[in-house]
């Protein structure tokens, strides 16, 4: 994956963490997680998936990171 498309999804990610972020931690987590496994391709969540593996996170915001390591947990266990 290339550096700009990795940029590319931190920062839709990160879009869509600062609309939710109102809600509070704990509805912006579920909502981010929600509309990433709704709205985002299955290429696309893979992608950010491998980048949050390869990069820990790197900026991502933390409501935001922490949706996407529970998005992966579960896919990695429907796999």
């Amino acid at each position: 994956m290339s550096h700009n498309t990795e940029q590319r999804l931190v920062y839709m990610a990160n879009q869509i963490g600062t609309f939710f972020r109102a809600q509070g931690h704990d509805q912006a987590v579920a909502a981010v997680a929600n509309h990433i496994s709704r709205f985002w391709d299955p290429r696309m969540r893979a992608q950010i998936f491998a980048y949050l593996s390869e990069h820990g996170g790197e900026g991502l915001d933390p409501d935001v990171k922490e949706a996407i390591e529970i998005l992966a947990k579960k896919a990695k266990t429907v796999a």
